[in-house]
């Protein structure tokens, strides 16, 4: 009786007890449970992918290799987040820093008015505090902005010389945005005219060499047309423009479509620029070249909204009526038509007053004709002087007090046409302005037809037969670097570069022969170039090897006291190694002793992806061109010339010549001394 009243009083305490053992089993599974989750969660959101979570009871371990200690502690603290920091047991481990990859290197250069700005990953044993202060020294008074980070990892080659580059190359571009890498440049920039565009592209192409992958992207805003000019000729079974103006590409599309269908023949194009004084420019360049081939030749000339077409001689009146009718019925509104029918003159041939002026190959101007008197001769002479410089016109012109009131005028206008060409000649009639001769500016012809109609007006009468060569053209006729190295090689193909005996003093002879490798590479501008020095094999090699550097130095400094570019320039001596000739015999001992000019040319590229689409990937996904949004609004003046001193660095002839008991002579046969 008495065991029973125990168990009865005990039963519901076991029960307890078991309930509540089997309560505290589930609640740490559910603490394990959602502790795993949280972490697993909020490290996926990190993109810790590589971590690994397990929870024992309360504790939470992180297990899995790191690819940094920055990863490990990111992962560690995440995980703190969730629970409590003391929870979290790192058995994590961190990759080998040597196996990994290091980064790829990049800084984005960004120049406006308001400063310079540095934006990028560089290696941390980079000299920042030299190139802030390189770019301080081109910003001025503006700031330079350093948003640069730092990796730990082994600078890349050819890293320095792209910086070196990239700050040349941003002291010409005020407004521009240059991406570096190693190995490659990309440079967006704006100039103000397509002549300045051009001339930079040359210079920055020319300066990179082959080493550096460069990437241009150089813009030039449309220039302000003015007079909005377009002239078009069909004479016989030729037709050509002499100026084209156009809003758009669409428009110049519309408007050389047109002169095809009318007989242009050959290359043609239209200047793109502002000031079209109508939306429907091109629709009234299309009725008026059609309406000139309906008349079967003469000329149409517009001035802004004015139009002028002139009709062959002989051209049917009743014809010249109804396709002039036709015309101004067809124009947009705002155009207006000046139609001329040309009637035969009533002068003889050759009676007919007419004024000349030629320039010649060398810029010198003669005046001859004639003008209407004293005043208008002294004007025309000074005009040309101021042209032309006062020592290169002479003046040959009669005075004739019965020439038209607009002489002078058609005068003055045709010298300062004349000024367009590079030779050539102009000759003034009471009826018609003619312009011929040679020019290495590719739009001459535009450039005179726009001057004529702004001086003369819409209805002038003119005829331009401007050829533009390619070799007077300042910009295109600048040799490569490869016509350069092949014209010095001419140079020393029949001629040679001799030095004092035993010495490294070039001799009087060859004075002559480095003026004209100085003439020529000041055509070539800044290139990079090797100056080699060689020897024959007599006496020690030693000694060779220093007396060849000696000589090539010798002709570098040479070149420098020229005013030469040089900075890009190097010398070596490679002593008596490469022989072009036997040294057994005098003469080839004399061919192997020589100066050799080469191109420094980079090693050849290895095939896949280019360092600089790897530039231009990166920058695409990094959005980096919303940053440069400003600098393409802007617009940057053309490139300056730099002039270039020698640099501090560059070994001196005297310290590259050999010491005094190795120069030749003094311990070798009498031939070494001949070197």
């Amino acid at each position: 009786m008495r065991l029973s009243s125990l168990l009865i009083t005990a039963a519901p305490f076991a029960i307890a007890a078991a309930l509540g053992l089997l309560a505290a089993h589930s609640v740490v599974d559910v603490i394990e449970d959602n502790s795993e989750l949280g972490i697993r969660r909020s490290l996926d959101d990190q993109g810790l992918t590589w971590a690994e979570v397990h929870a024992d009871g309360l504790k939470v371990f992180l297990t899995g290799t790191a690819p940094s200690e920055a990863q490990r502690f990111k992962a560690i603290t995440t995980a703190g987040g969730v629970v409590d920091a003391a929870r979290v047991i790192d058995d994590m481990g961190v990759a080998d820093s040597a196996s990994m990859q290091a980064p790829r290197f990049s800084i984005e250069i960004l120049r406006n008015d308001s400063g310079i700005s540095l934006i990028g990953l560089v290696p941390a044993d980079m000299d920042r505090g030299k190139l802030v202060k390189s770019l301080q020294s081109i910003a001025g008074d503006a700031p330079v902005s350093d948003l640069l980070q730092t990796a730990d990892y082994d600078m890349p080659e050819d890293w320095e010389d792209s910086v070196d580059f990239g700050i040349k190359a941003l002291k010409t571009l005020p407004r521009s945005k240059i991406s570096v890498e190693a190995g490659a440049i990309a440079i967006r920039a704006m100039t103000d005219s397509a002549e300045a565009k051009l001339k930079l592209e040359k210079d920055l192409s020319r300066a990179a060499g082959h080493d550096l992958e460069l990437a241009l992207d150089i813009s030039a805003p449309r220039p302000v047309i003015t007079p909005f000019t377009l002239r078009f000729l069909i004479e016989g079974d030729e037709a050509r423009f002499d100026a084209c103006s156009a809003e758009d590409e669409e428009a110049r599309d519309r408007i050389l479509a047109a002169a095809r269908k009318a007989g242009l023949s050959g290359e043609a194009d239209c200047t793109i620029g502002l000031g079209v004084p109508s939306p429907r420019w091109a629709e009234a360049a299309e009725l008026s070249i059609a309406a000139l081939a309906d008349l079967g030749g003469g000329s149409v000339t517009f001035a802004d909204a004015d139009i002028t077409l002139i009709a062959a001689e002989g051209t049917e009146q009743a014809r010249f009526d109804r396709v002039v009718g036709e015309l101004e019925n067809d124009l947009p509104d705002l155009f207006s038509l000046h139609p001329t029918l040309p009637r035969p003159a009533d002068l003889e041939p050759g009676e007919a007053p007419e004024f000349v002026a030629t320039l010649s190959p060398e810029g010198q101007v003669q005046l001859r004709g004639r003008l209407s008197d004293d005043l208008a001769r002294a004007a025309t002479e000074s005009y040309a002087r101021a042209r032309f410089g006062s020592a290169s016109v002479y003046t040959a012109a009669r005075l004739d007090d019965t020439l038209p009131d607009s002489w002078p005028l058609r005068v003055l206008a045709a010298i300062e046409a004349l000024s367009q060409l590079s030779n050539g000649a102009v000759t003034v009639t009471p009826d018609v302005i003619s312009i011929y001769g040679k020019t290495g500016r590719p739009d001459a012809s535009a450039r005179i037809a726009r001057l004529l109609v702004a001086k003369l007006g819409e209805s002038a009468r003119f005829d331009i037969d401007v050829e533009y060569l390619e070799k007077l053209d300042p910009v295109a006729a600048i040799p490569t670097p490869e016509e350069c190295e092949a014209r010095i090689g001419k140079i020393l193909e029949t001629s040679k570069i001799n030095f004092e005996p035993g010495s490294y003093t070039p001799d009087a002879n060859s004075q002559n022969i480095i003026d004209a490798i100085a003439e020529i590479l000041k055509e070539c501008g800044e290139i990079k170039m090797e100056i080699g020095g060689y020897t024959d094999s007599q006496g020690r090699e030693s000694m060779n090897q220093a007396l060849s550097q000696a000589r090539a130095q010798a002709v570098l400094n040479a070149l420098r006291e020229r005013r030469i570019l040089t900075s890009s320039f190097k010398a070596v001596g490679y002593g008596e190694s490469n022989p072009i000739a036997s040294n057994e015999t005098e003469e080839g001992r004399d061919a192997n002793r020589r100066i050799e000019f080469k191109l420094i040319r980079p090693e050849p590229v290895v095939e896949g992806e280019t360092a600089l689409e790897s530039l231009e990937a990166e920058a695409a996904e990094q959005g980096m061109d919303a940053t440069a949004e400003g600098a393409d609004n802007d617009t940057i003046p053309a490139a300056e010339e730099e002039a270039t001193t020698a640099e501090t660095d560059q070994p001196t002839a005297e310290e590259d010549m050999p010491a005094e008991e190795d120069k030749p002579g003094e311990d070798a046969d009498a031939e070494d001394a001949n070197q």
